[in-house]
């Protein structure tokens, strides 16, 4: 998660609106493999649900996120937490692997992500990750957008959603060999109506709102968004892309 994107991260929101991210990991973890003794860096940690688990396999991780009250949740469950940008990364042949879950379509400058991963990877060490993909959330995105240009607010887009050619031609330049790259929907079912997500995921153009304004805008997104994620029986989805990928470091190019 970039702290230049000025996204707010709440761990108790989080929790409350997107635990799903961390639920839903499992098929991410099993790419990954975690071994008991190898060493792990978790870009992009939050809250450390998913640091947690790489631990139950025996491995040692280190999180890194930079968001400080992320990070202070993470420390709070046993997680060696530290606060880091993503795309400035710190280390150096220091890991078996470097795992990402939904923190790499926050961070604008993909290369420079990617070549710090490389340099923070021992050779032969793996990058596995998933993050949002090319048309992740495009439905909600579209709704917010309009909603906002009607309230005369600018759009801002925190995000990058790669096509699985783009992230893999940039993995690859860089040294990687591509074990695994895949781009597939899943949409997601929402523990309410889409007014959670906003309020969790979309702070960088609400946030600065003034608080009538604000609400006013979710309850329009809300409304304009109910005839095509909302069922019958009142349950909500969002139009979720995933982008997964495995590599592994190799040899410069």
């Amino acid at each position: 998660m970039n702290e230049k994107s000025a996204q707010p991260w709440n761990p108790d929101a989080y929790k409350r609106n997107a635990g799903f991210v961390s639920a839903l990991g499992q098929p991410l973890l099993d790419l990954l493999k975690p071994q008991a003794g190898e060493r792990i860096l978790d870009l992009g940690c939050g809250d450390g649900a998913l640091a947690v688990q790489l631990e139950s396999a025996g491995s040692t991780v280190v999180g890194i996120d930079a968001s400080h009250a992320m990070v202070q949740a993470a420390l709070a469950v046993g997680v060696d937490a530290h606060v880091m940008d993503g795309q400035d990364l710190k280390f150096n042949d220091m890991f078996d692997a470097v795992f990402t879950n939904a923190a790499l379509h926050w961070m604008p400058r993909t290369d420079d992500v990617i070549d710090g991963v490389w340099r923070s990877l021992k050779p032969g060490g793996r990058f596995v990750g998933e993050c949002g993909g090319h048309g992740n959330v495009s439905k909600i995105i579209t709704a917010l957008q309009s909603n906002l240009t009607r309230a005369g607010v600018p759009f801002q887009n925190p995000w990058v959603f790669l096509t699985q050619e783009q992230l893999g031609g940039m993995l690859q330049a860089k040294g990687f060999r591509m074990d695994h790259v895949e781009i597939f929907p899943r949409p997601t079912m929402l523990p309410g109506d889409v007014s959670g997500w906003l309020e969790t995921f979309a702070q960088v153009q609400l946030h600065p709102l003034q608080a009538t304004v604000r609400r006013r805008v979710i309850a329009a997104v809300v409304e304009e968004l109910r005839p095509q994620m909302c069922s019958a029986d009142g349950k909500w989805w969002a139009d979720y892309v995933r982008l997964r990928f495995h590599a592994t470091k190799t040899a410069p190019p």
